[in-house]
This record gives C-alpha cells, structure tokens and sequence, in this order.
C-alpha cells in the first residue's frame, strides 16, 4: 500500500516536472538505503541516466519560466512526463515488493507504468490548461511565478512520496485544487479584462 502512494505521488509530481522526481529517486537509492531498486531499474542510478536527467531538469527549468515557450515545453511534456511517471510508479512499487519479499509489480510491471502514465498525465493535462490562462490573464508577468511554484510542488510530493507516502492523497487533493482555483482566477480576471475592453469600445 505505501509503495502504491509512493508511485503515485512520483508520478503525479512527473505531471509537473519530469525530472524532479526521476533525479530524487535514482540519487536516494544510489546513496541511501532507503530505496532499493530491483536489478531491472537499476540503471536509474548510473552516472549516464542521472546526467542526461540533470542536464534535462536544467532547460526545463529555463524553459517552462519562458511565456509562450513554457507551452512549446508543454507539448513535449505531454509524452515526456507521462511516459517517466509510468517509469517511476514501476520502479518504486517493484522496489516496495522488492523490500518485502514480495515479486507481484516486479512480474507484472505493465501496471506500475499504466497507473503512472494515468496519473501523470492527469496531473500534466491540468497544468498544460491552466498556465495559458496565466500567461494571458498576467501578460506573461505570471509565467515563472507559476513554474517556480509548480517546481517546488514537485519537489516538495517527491520527497513527502519517499519518506511519508500517507500524506500523499492530501497533497494531490491540494494540488488539484490549487491548479483549478488558479485557473479559475485567472480565467475570471481575463473576463473581466475583455469586458472592460469591451465597454470601452475596443471590441
């Protein structure tokens, strides 16, 4: 059961940040014993795997703070972030089994990443709809705040999935509700901003 929340609260946060999580875990079970991968996810610690993951966190921190590019970013996320939050859900649940003496994920991997997929793309579908709302609603002004924000609640689900997977479910409730109340805010204030253009005969 912990190593289900543990999956999915790495996945979800691979819905805001791909790399994040995928760095976390592969730097946790390189250097501690608190995760333990199976032989077949071993290679998520090598040097090469925890590089090109470095290297990727790096312009996607650039990128998403970029009005307009943030949305390019988002694009490629869309098969990106999915795909690593299936990748770290198998990974992490294996191990939990792995720890426990127990093989169901690791003989039945295809249901790790299937859950991880839908869990990460949920939450990467709600922040690809809510940041062009941001983006219009603040002139762009909005763009790194928001990624910044977005950045750390990641960080902050990955590292609560690790050492405290009970709190998970409230935090994913508290991230989707967070995304929709900006998106909502947002949404009224470009209303708002289109109806005073549209009263002043800019229509």
């Amino acid at each position: 059961m912990l190593a289900a929340l543990t999956g999915t609260g790495l996945s979800a946060a691979a819905g805001l940040n791909a790399y994040i999580p995928f760095i976390l875990v592969a730097l946790i079970a390189r250097f501690t014993d608190v995760v333990t991968l199976p032989h077949q996810y071993a290679w998520i610690e090598s040097n090469w795997a925890i590089g090109i993951a470095a290297a990727l966190l790096l312009s996607e921190v650039v990128l998403d703070k970029v009005a307009l590019v943030d949305h390019l970013n988002d694009a490629v996320g869309t098969f990106v972030r999915p795909a690593t939050g299936g990748l770290i859900f198998a990974a992490t649940t294996a191990a939990g089994d792995f720890e426990q003496g127990s093989s169901f994920m690791q003989d039945n991997p295809w249901i790790g990443v299937l859950l991880g997929i839908v869990t990460a793309g949920i939450v990467h579908t709600a922040k690809a709809v809510t940041r062009p709302v941001v983006n219009a609603g603040t002139a762009g002004l909005g763009t790194p705040v928001v990624s910044a924000a977005e950045d750390g609640a990641a960080l902050t689900l990955s590292l609560i999935a690790i050492f405290i997977p009970v709190l998970v479910v409230f935090l994913l409730l508290l991230l989707l509700w967070g995304l929709f109340a900006l998106w909502r805010r947002n949404r009224r204030r470009k209303q708002h901003r289109d109806q005073l253009m549209s009263d002043a005969g800019y229509s």
